[in-house]
């Protein structure tokens, strides 16, 4: 191997343009095919095999449901959730009239279904308590329903005032509504003239069970027109997104807030951060390693050989990756920082050992083929091995890091090949001057000294460091969660995290699937007895039980309220709404509420309420309409609402809504299942807990809960077959390349060491592995062997300065260039990008003292022995 390699440099050298022409031949048509065929792929369901059985399972239920892949999620907030249904409403209206970026909207929840048999779908206890308090409110609706209005409302208060006043009315149970009402009554008046505060909330008054049901958010489920041509396909139709929010009446007044979540936004803006890491991460990296070269060679003789042939081999590498796999995925994008980080190792090898051959040789054409003798076959050996620790990862289901294997694995071959042809037709044209002083570090000899002088203790001392890092490895973290490698602070993010903390909203749910409507019941009733879940949606839930009991409860508080809602419904016109007739009525009210004021007890909102109306009179014109619609601009709505809700049909699978059939049912009569976690189980420490115990019922599940706990089970798995994979092929390579079972045993020992420093040095950072940062430890493997190999093979040929040699100059620059690269990748604003640069700093760290300090010593402690 080392004659060919000699040959190689040598024909090169002597033959630099022909081969400098067929490089830029090479390098201008790789990148013509790369720019054509090369797309990145933003899907984080596409970094699994899609053989795995769990990925099989969500494929079929996203098939099933294909409504609810590639969404953006509009998530609505506001006071009072009529705030919140204006605002989805008009926030669904705009989406829907713009064609151009989205293809369809929904808003979960709303229609005329839910409107008229909404009550239907409680539980028969919760519409008892609905019921109870509607009826309660009975007195309030029946002079509201005639007037609706801030008149109507002071007449009605005025009678209840009286009530009190003749011992006949007992204020306990309307003491929630009077005190919502005070508060928006006192809220109305002291707000300035413009600024009206929310309108009191009706919906809340009335039904306040109902109007906690969805948590205190609604959502609008919008698919957005995607451009695949795009980094970021769904960037227009977000950007549109926001300019519609803010344009939304209820959000520039301040009384409503949009944000957004969703795979589409998500992923979106992990790959923006990841770019921007990626592209400012390079271009720093070539910038340092310009500075770490021009110390390590000390010639532009040198450094723009070394600098060209990195370029042209990450062009040949983008080129391969095009052709051989035709797309970069969220974790494979990062190759070029890493092979920019790798394959400068080779060219500073080579490029150091040249200045040694010329410090003792002074004929260019015998200096270059003494280089390509001394430092040819390690370098070889290091590409090889580096090679295998990335191609380990090629056979795994985890295809993400699978593909950035394959790519930065035949990266680092046709580094090693543009290192002995290219590099030497450059310097053949550059010409680098003879050496005039030995290559070596002065200090490095004296460092030598004292590590063979010492050698006992210092490996006394890495043997509890190996220990300590064997605990370590035992109870490192892993953070199965994929969303906390994302920024946090991203829209999408902040939005998402916002919806965990509720068992409503949390999005770490599972679903599955039901034979039939009987056996959606029967799971739904296992399912939900588990200490884990919190709830299960089903669509068995829109088919309810018990409906003859609940339409004749429903039945029997309409009948009590038809007199009361009865105006509401009719065709005749309200009284008209003027100043001077609220003004009547606040009035009456006030002293109704005077002469009672000695029957009520002194905390009664009602007290409120009277000193309140003591002001109005203060109030102009203008300002008593504002509190009119203040107090009553949501009334007229929720009056009609809960006339709808009070005249139900039963529901049967014929007539329900196509809406709801798609969401929840398939064709073959089969019924989705929604289980919801509790808040703890909901928690990125509970996932595993919960989806082992609803699996225990229904093994077959999917969704983000089952996806985040198969996942971590995928990478963990990854991980260990490449650690093995990358352990016996750089064994093997070793044993077959040195012919010596104990050098290669000395590259292996040195290997595990730093393992277990970088282990070691992670628990003390506080670090927790994930699915991008665990492919740094196999790396060790291959990055750290070139090291030791350059040192293991220098021994073999009778050195016995480690440390004082050309090899550990070069050695030393070159883990200060890769340290660069991985630096830059450790600054980049993706937190899965930055953790796998933190971490490989870290191995870096390991590796290097490893080899300079425990490798040396070893060897002194073998050198005494024999």
């Amino acid at each position: 191997m080392t004659r060919l390699i000699v040959a190689i440099v040598n024909f090169s050298h002597r033959r630099a343009v022909p081969i400098l022409a067929l490089y830029a031949f090479l390098v201008a048509l790789g990148l013509n095919f790369a720019v054509h065929h090369l797309t990145i792929d933003t899907d984080t369901d596409h970094l699994f095999a899609a053989s795995l059985p769990w990925r099989q399972q969500q494929m079929r239920l996203d098939r099933a449901f294909p409504q609810f892949n590639n969404l953006i999620v509009a998530v609505i907030r506001a006071p009072t959730p009529e705030a919140e249904t204006s605002t989805a409403r008009e926030l669904a209206n705009a989406v829907a009239r713009d064609k151009t970026h989205f293809v369809d909207v929904s808003r979960p929840s709303s229609g005329a279904f839910y409107r008229q048999n909404g009550l239907l779908l409680l539980p028969q206890a919760k519409l008892a308590e609905l019921l109870n308090t509607i009826v309660i409110a009975e007195p309030f609706l029946g002079q509201l329903s005639a007037d609706p209005s801030a008149a109507g409302l002071f007449k009605a208060l005025g009678l209840i005032a009286q009530g009190v006043s003749s011992g006949q009315a007992n204020l306990g149970p309307y003491n929630g509504p009077i005190a919502g009402i005070a508060g928006a009554l006192q809220s109305g008046m002291a707000a300035p003239a413009g600024h009206a505060p929310p309108p009191l909330s009706w919906q809340m008054l009335i039904a306040p069970t109902l109007s906690n049901a969805q948590g205190g958010v609604q959502f609008v489920l919008i698919h957005p027109v995607l451009d695949h041509q795009s980094l970021e396909p769904g960037g227009a139709a977000t950007a549109a997104l926001r300019q519609m929010i803010a344009k939304l009446p209820l959000v520039q007044a301040g009384q409503a807030s949009v944000h957004y979540t969703g795979q589409i936004p998500l992923s979106d803006e992990q790959f923006a951060s990841l770019r921007q890491g990626v592209f400012i991460g390079l271009a720093i990296s070539l910038a340092l390693i310009a500075l770490w070269l021009m110390l390590a060679v000390r010639s532009w003789r040198m450094i723009v050989p070394i600098l060209i042939t990195l370029v042209a081999g990450l062009a040949l590498t983008i080129a391969f990756a095009a052709l051989a796999i035709g797309r970069l995925n969220l974790i494979s994008v990062a190759f070029a920082i890493l092979f920019v980080g790798l394959a400068v190792d080779f060219a500073i090898q080579f490029c150091v050992r040249l200045r040694d051959a010329r410090q003792r040789i002074s004929d260019p054409g015998l200096s270059m083929n003494a280089a390509a003798r001394e430092a040819g076959g390690q370098i070889a050996l290091a590409a090889i091995a580096t090679a295998s620790g990335f191609l380990a990862f090629v056979p795994t289901s985890f295809i993400g890091v699978a593909e950035l294997g394959g790519i930065a694995g035949v990266g680092m071959l046709i580094a090693f090949v543009c290192t002995i042809s290219l590099l030497p037709a450059l310097l053949a044209l550059t010409s680098p001057r003879a050496e005039a002083e030995p290559i070596g570090f002065a200090v490095g000899a004296r460092a030598d000294q004292f590590l063979i002088r010492h050698h006992r203790v210092i490996l006394a001392g890495f043997a509890v460091l190996a220990l300590g890092g064997a605990v370590s490895a035992a109870f490192l973290q892993f953070d199965a969660n994929p969303l906390d490698t994302q920024n946090p602070n991203s829209e999408a993010m902040r939005t998402l995290k916002s919806l965990t903390g509720n068992i409503v909203t949390n999005p770490f749910y599972i679903e599955a699937i039901a034979p039939s409507l009987a056996d959606a019941r029967s799971l739904t009733t296992r399912l939900s007895a588990l200490p884990d879940v919190a709830a299960v949606i089903s669509g068995a839930d829109f088919i309810p039980e018990h409906q003859s009991a609940k339409l004749a409860m429903i039945s029997q508080t309409q009948s009590i309220l038809a007199p009361a809602l009865t105006p509401a419904l009719a065709t005749g016109t309200p009284p008209a709404v003027t100043p001077a007739r609220i003004r009547t009525a606040a009035a009456d009210a006030r002293n109704a509420i005077k002469i009672a004021a000695p029957k009520l007890p002194s905390g009664s909102p009602m007290l409120r309420i009277g000193s309140a109306l003591e002001r109005l009179p203060t109030l102009s014109d203008e300002q008593v309409m504002t509190l009119n619609g203040v107090l009553t601009g949501n009334l007229p709505g929720e009056l009609d609402r809960l006339g709808q809700a009070m005249n139900p049909t039963p529901i049967n699978a014929t007539n329900l809504p196509a809406s709801i059939k798609r969401d929840w049912f398939l064709p073959d009569g089969s019924v989705r299942l929604q289980i919801i976690p509790t808040a703890s189980a909901g928690a990125s420490p509970g996932i595993g807990k919960f989806v082992r115990s609803v699996q225990h019922i229904v093994p077959n599940v999917g969704g983000p809960a089952v996806i985040s706990v198969a996942t971590a089970g995928t990478i963990l798995g990854a991980f260990r077959e490449a650690a093995l994979l990358a352990s016996i092929s750089i064994a093997i390579i070793l044993i077959v390349v040195l012919r010596s079972v104990r050098d290669a045993s000395l590259v292996i020992i040195t290997l595990a060491l730093s393992a277990l420093l970088t282990a070691l040095f992670a628990q003390l950072d506080g670090l927790a592995l994930n699915y991008a940062n665990i492919i740094a430890l196999p790396l060790l493997l291959g990055v750290g062997v070139s090291f030791n190999v350059y040192f293991v093979m220098n021994w073999r040929a009778g050195l016995r300065s480690m440390l004082g040699s050309a090899t550990a100059r070069a050695v030393l620059f070159s883990a200060l260039t890769t340290g660069t690269a991985f630096g830059s990748l450790a600054a980049s604003a993706d937190r899965g990008t930055a953790s796998m640069g933190t971490v490989l700093l870290l191995s870096l760290l390991a590796v290097l003292i490893a080899t300079f300090v425990f490798l040396p010593a070893l060897l002194a402690a073998l050198r005494r022995n024999n």
